[in-house]
């Protein structure tokens, strides 16, 4: 059995690789990268540590070669021969790969091979159909339809927590990825074409939009907002920053708050969202993980934008006739780090505009005033403490309002 895995970075080889090797798969990563494309090539394998406060266990991935993503013949013939094929490039880079995949669906239908079902491991809401649209926009009428018929494009939830790899962590091993022991890998059942592949950890689901939901809604959200909390205070990692008292009781409610509208939205048992939210609280104090702020805050602009983990899981938080007030407060904490890196002055108006440009929010509307209301406050140089007692007085009121 054939993978391709596009993507050689750290979900590639941290994640999915492994679980495509450890399913049986001789696995093909496609890669830019000249030492990684080299080194897989010559070794046939690499290795990947699994961290814990408790310490570390070492995995060897093996049965792995390469193709370097600039040859697109050898990609185009790693694609029509493979079995299935996974992707793991990063949102952006998304449409600079079209022409590759492209070139070798085309060597597929040229021998007539039979359906390829493609994996998008990549952190964006409707993966499917924002890829598909890319393959489309390049495609003719004839292959559109060949493309509906030989093509299934499973989204699919990444869990596992994988940080940036320093030198310490790489341990004197350039290829060694380091990750969590979380690794199941749900995707959605309706979209594979034929039968679905046995992959170790593959968990295939239906209505497969509440994993996505729950992933972005709760999982990263919560993680976004402990990374500007903990910037606010001037924390480097995120153990560090859940660490604060103040700052997982903010996250623990803004969980809680996307967790009650992901139930009624979804018709899931809350209490089996909390509990994934408790393990997600746990693992955010992977000290071992050393996972920083800045990486897991990163490009404030997308994480703020309309349907991203914090301005969407408001958005369905109010949908439900409540009010993300917890939420709202790791909003503003974003929106602080926004103007920041646009090199603006700290003040409300350039805020109100960076929210209303980034968010897609009406200037009338609850949310924009809630966030920067609370925007203000972080301003005038109000404690976490403050702003929690803000929130507590904000959920009371609306529920006094509400009886």
């Amino acid at each position: 059995m054939k993978a391709v895995m596009y993507g050689g970075g750290n979900i590639g080889r941290g994640f999915i690789g492994q679980l495509l090797s450890q399913s049986g798969y001789e696995v093909t990563f496609i890669d830019v990268a000249d030492a990684v494309v080299d080194s897989l090539n010559s070794e046939h394998k690499y290795p990947v540590r699994i961290l814990s406060n408790e310490g570390h266990r070492d995995i060897e991935v093996a049965n792995v070669r390469a193709v370097h993503g600039n040859n697109t013949e050898a990609v185009a013939d790693a694609i029509a021969n493979a079995d299935i094929m996974a992707t793991a490039v990063g949102a952006r880079i998304l449409k600079f790969i079209v022409p590759n995949i492209i070139a070798g669906l085309r060597k597929r239908w040229a021998e007539n091979k039979p359906p390829l079902n493609i994996i998008i491991c990549e952190n964006l809401m409707d993966a499917n159909k924002v890829l598909e649209q890319m393959l489309k926009e390049q495609l003719t009428v004839e292959e559109q339809s060949l493309f509906d018929e030989t093509v299934g494009l499973v989204e699919a939830s990444i869990g596992r927590m994988v940080p940036i790899q320093t030198e310490e962590m790489k341990d004197g091993e350039p290829m060694r990825v380091c990750v969590e022991s979380y690794g199941f890998l749900p995707v959605d059942k309706a979209a594979f074409l034929g039968s679905i592949p046995n992959i170790k950890n593959m968990v295939p689901f239906e209505p497969f939009d509440f994993y996505i939901k729950r992933k972005l809604y709760l999982h990263n959200m919560g993680h976004a907002i402990c990374a500007y909390l903990g910037d606010l205070l001037g924390l480097e990692y995120i153990y560090q920053a859940i660490d604060v008292p103040e700052i997982k009781i903010i996250v623990q409610n803004a969980m809680l708050e996307s967790a009650i509208a992901l139930s009624k939205t979804y018709c899931v048992p809350l209490e089996e969202l909390l509990c994934h939210a408790e393990d997600l609280l746990y693992r955010f104090t992977n000290k071992a993980l050393q996972d920083t702020c800045g990486r897991v805050g990163g490009d404030p602009a997308r994480k703020l934008s309309a349907q991203d983990r914090l301005i969407g899981a408001s958005s369905l938080v109010m949908q439900t006739g409540e009010t993300p007030v917890y939420i709202a407060i790791g909003c503003a904490a974003g929106l602080h780090r926004l103007v920041a890196e646009s090199g603006l002055e700290q003040t409300l108006e350039n805020a109100k505009a960076t929210l209303l440009q980034t968010s897609g929010l009406a200037e009338n509307d609850r949310l924009t005033a809630l966030v920067l209301e609370i925007y203000k406050k972080i301003l005038s140089g109000e404690t976490l403490a403050q702003l929690r007692h803000f929130g507590q007085e904000e959920k009371a009121t609306h529920r006094h309002n509400v009886i």
